[in-house]
């Protein structure tokens, strides 16, 4: 029934679409394409002020566009924060709350039947999508890129994989073009910039959307052998090689896309799914706090939007933003009525990006994943553990959420703990949740972090080497 309450949505959706499309012309429309990376760190690319990765391609994207200093993710984990950014609404309000797609009780769920995607929404609004790379938003054949909007998808359905080919890889983890299995050989991150070049020949004449995530730099760690020789030394050796191949494959897309002469009406958002991870060598700089966690090195991320043709380049814009929004703003600029769209939890930045708007797109923002929570209200930060209590934070004055305001700021933290569980009262329950183990090593890293202490595993693994330890050091004494 949700299914066919979606179908009808959309129905209606192509009505106002089409009288739209008829007003202006295909070559008025821009081309979008997404740019998504994983477990990117914060400081990570020159234009964040990196001076030991190089990005000379990635930082010319951004010098075309707007930089913007405050923006975040909807999850601090990859399968969320892709539900949100593909949905444009909070995925706690279908119940996407945990990483993954689904576990033992619940079987693989993925996205809502009833839920649009912004892939169905430019699809019939006359667009051409495309999906490239990792998915990780469902495995059941309803939760197929190809059933949730997406006419091509060349990429593979789980969250991670090797960059280099499998010998007998399942349905989840196999480089598939529509369903079926495509052999390859060489690096994934070379074979889906390729996929990029393709797809934006194939389509240079009409407007399309490619949503291009690619999985690196997420682990496992691997490089093509002649980048890791090109780092030899480097400190950060893997991610630098890693990040050198992607840089190489967005210039050839930005290349491609000049050569055609499009590249002036394309609208491009680049950002990562959430925080650089522990394990894949990034930075947070100046954040604290990583991948999993709702301290800021969790869910600021960098992020980038570049359209030539409306947007003056090298803008930096400080307003409070989200991932959310880049459903809202592209189908915007796609010139579909926002108003014929469900109730989206993004805005549309452009009128923030040309100057008819100022200040922030968003008075608050929220982050919840099972037992921690957070939430921003202007400069003010709030992080709630469950059965742990709660802290507050000025980030105006302390980014790296060091000195707890909670007791000093009464007043500000009752006011954003009433916008919290004003938030909350509109949510789902979790469909799924998460193997208790990396539950405890969340709960651990954040009640550290929250008090400022030691925090002595970031893994299940290092929670199970840290508690034998600590078991036979007792029982030595």
């Amino acid at each position: 029934m949700k299914k066919v309450l979606r179908s009808v949505a959309i129905l209606l959706l192509l009505a106002a679409c089409n009288s739209v499309t008829k007003q202006a012309p295909k070559e008025q429309r821009p081309n979008i394409i997404v740019i998504l990376l994983d477990d990117a760190g914060y400081v990570d690319f020159g234009f964040m002020g990196s001076e030991d990765l190089e990005t000379p391609n990635i930082d010319a994207l951004a010098k075309s566009g707007t930089v913007f200093t405050d923006a975040h993710v909807s999850a601090t984990v990859c399968a969320p924060s892709r539900a949100g950014l593909i949905t444009g609404i909070y995925q706690q309000r279908f119940g996407f709350e945990a990483n993954g797609t689904g576990d033992a009780q619940s079987g693989d769920l993925g996205l809502a039947d009833d839920v649009t995607t912004m892939a169905e929404v430019l699809k019939e609004g006359g667009y051409t999508t495309i999906a490239l790379g990792k998915w990780h938003l469902g495995g059941t054949p309803t939760d197929h890129p190809n059933q949730r909007g997406f006419d091509e998808f060349y990429g593979f359905l789980t969250g991670s994989r090797s960059y280099f080919p499998l010998e007998n890889p399942n349905e989840y983890r196999m480089l598939q073009h529509n369903g079926k299995r495509i052999a390859f050989e060489g690096y994934m991150t070379d074979v889906l910039g390729d996929a990029s070049v393709r797809y934006v020949k194939e389509n240079k004449d009409s407007p399309f959307f490619m949503y291009l995530a690619y999985n690196a730099v997420h682990t496992p760690m691997h490089a093509k052998e002649e980048h890791l020789k090109k780092y030899e030394g480097h400190p950060r050796k893997e991610l630098a090689a890693m990040t050198w191949s992607l840089d190489e494959n967005i210039g050839r897309l930005q290349q491609e896309l000049k050569s055609l002469g499009i590249a002036e009406n394309t609208l491009i958002f680049f950002l990562s799914d959430n925080g650089g991870a522990h394990n894949n060598q990034s930075s947070s700089g100046p954040l604290k706090g990583w991948k999993g966690s709702k301290f800021e090195g969790g869910h600021r991320i960098p992020f980038v939007v570049s359209w030539p043709k409306k947007i003056e380049g090298g803008g930096m814009f400080g307003g409070l933003t989200s991932s959310l929004d880049i459903f809202a703003t592209a189908v915007a600029a796609a010139a579909i009525p926002l108003e014929e769209l469900p109730e989206l939890d993004g805005v549309d930045l452009m009128p923030f990006l040309i100057g008819e708007k100022k200040g922030n797109p968003h008075k608050q923002l929220f982050w919840r994943k099972l037992e921690e929570t957070a939430a921003r209200s202007g400069d003010h930060k709030l992080i709630r553990l469950d059965d742990f209590g709660h802290v507050l934070y000025d980030l105006n004055k302390d980014l790296g959420e060091t000195q707890d305001l909670s007791k000093e700021r009464p007043e500000e933290l009752n006011a954003i703990l009433q916008k919290l569980e004003s938030w909350e009262h509109t949510l789902l329950e979790p469909l799924w949740v998460e193997g208790r183990d990396w539950m405890d090593v969340t709960y651990h890293v954040h009640k550290q972090l929250m008090t400022n202490d030691t925090i002595y595993y970031k893994s299940p693994g290092g929670m199970k080497g840290y508690l034998e330890k600590q078991k036979n050091d007792d029982g030595n004494n």
